[in-house]
């Protein structure tokens, strides 16, 4: 078990473009790590910023940074230079780190929701009820969260063993691709995995969709159009951000579920989507 290693893949059928793939993968880190980088240092340097709902952007900055870094070193690793070993200790890290990072994301993205459905519900106790003590009490109840339900499923995955090599499917290293290298029953660790999908993303999910509900049904109520479209415009950026989280992920689930015969590029394509495609549009849509 220790000494097992996994083979990690760039995109089937292009392993000879691996340099000319690596320039659109740099560009969009680039963006995602000087964008966000930005954000943070606009936020803290400026006074009138330190409003809840840029201190909420000023999390979702963070977590994006984390997941760049987290997937940034083996993915160039494979399409610069061709190395695709990683070792069993390396390769648990950098799981834990992507997946407690994504559930980091899904839970700013659903505070993010409630600071939008407080702002435009009930105006006059904005600032009264998400103080910035509350805003911090959220973050490390995030912090805790998402690294609390990942903390099993390493340990799950370290307990199996493994055959002295084997290739994965991604440039980095994911909870069901490891999983599925074991040499022995996954069940325990399969519904454990499935118990963290539900109760985080699954979860959060629903609450953002009914948050805006919610919030749709206070806009409605208001008379002017104007109004309207002024509360409806605070949520523009969010709505967007949160569409392209979870949209790859959606799509990859079903495509798992259902689509047995998918091609292999379809699912590595939205992976990536899923993790440096958010990334991006939050400098964008802050521009």
């Amino acid at each position: 078990m220790s000494n097992a290693t996994f083979l990690l893949a760039g995109i089937p059928g292009l392993e000879a473009d691996g340099p000319w793939i690596s320039i659109p993968f740099c560009s969009m880190y680039l963006i995602a790590i000087l964008g966000n980088g930005l954000i943070l240092f606009v936020i803290k340097t400026q006074q009138n910023l330190h409003e809840p709902m840029y201190l909420f952007l000023s999390m979702l900055s963070v977590t994006d940074l984390g997941l760049s870094v987290s997937t940034l070193p083996t993915t160039f690793s494979i399409f610069l230079f061709n190395t695709r070993e990683i070792g069993i200790d390396v390769c648990l890290a950098q799981l834990f780190s992507i997946h407690t990072f994504s559930v980091m994301e899904s839970s700013v993205l659903l505070a993010m929701a409630f600071d939008r459905f407080v702002a435009i519900r009930y105006p006059l106790r904005y600032t009264s009820t998400l103080t910035s003590a509350r805003i911090g009490n959220i973050g490390l109840a995030i912090i805790i969260r998402s690294s609390g339900l990942h903390i099993p499923s390493v340990i799950l995955l370290k307990r199996l063993p493994y055959s002295k090599i084997q290739p994965l499917s991604h440039s980095y290293c994911l909870y069901p691709d490891v999983m599925k290298m074991a040499c022995a029953d996954t069940t325990p660790s399969s519904f454990y995995g499935l118990f963290v999908v539900l109760s985080s993303l699954g979860l959060d999910s629903v609450l953002i969709v009914l948050s805006y509900i919610m919030i749709l049904q206070t806009v409605l109520s208001i008379t002017s159009w104007q109004e309207r479209l002024k509360a409806l415009n605070t949520c523009v950026s969010h709505i967007c951000v949160t569409l392209l989280f979870y949209t790859p992920l959606i799509s990859l689930s079903m495509i798992n579920r259902f689509e047995k015969k998918a091609l292999p590029q379809s699912q590595i394509l939205l992976s990536y989507l899923h993790l440096l495609l958010p990334q991006c549009s939050i400098p964008l849509h802050t521009a």
